[in-house]
């Protein structure tokens, strides 16, 4: 297991190094919530046409949804 643990930290400061070296450097982002971490990343995530398309009409498939006061009254 040591030997791995070893292995596995050579192979972590070697990708620093790369890291580091190719001067590439990534902006760091905190987020207050996970709502806000969820809108910047679907935002930064293009959807495959095929997916949209798939979803689009899976979505007019769907019955609408019954009006409140239905749901409840006519149990």
């Amino acid at each position: 297991m040591n030997e791995e643990s070893g292995k596995f930290r050579h192979r972590h400061e070697e990708q620093e190094q790369t890291h580091v070296a190719s001067g590439q450097q990534q902006a760091v982002h905190e987020f207050a919530t996970a709502e806000e971490l969820i809108r910047h990343d679907a935002a930064q995530t293009e959807v495959p046409a095929a997916i949209a398309e798939k979803v689009r009409t899976s979505l007019q498939k769907e019955a609408p949804p019954k009006p409140w006061w239905k749901r409840v009254f006519n149990r």
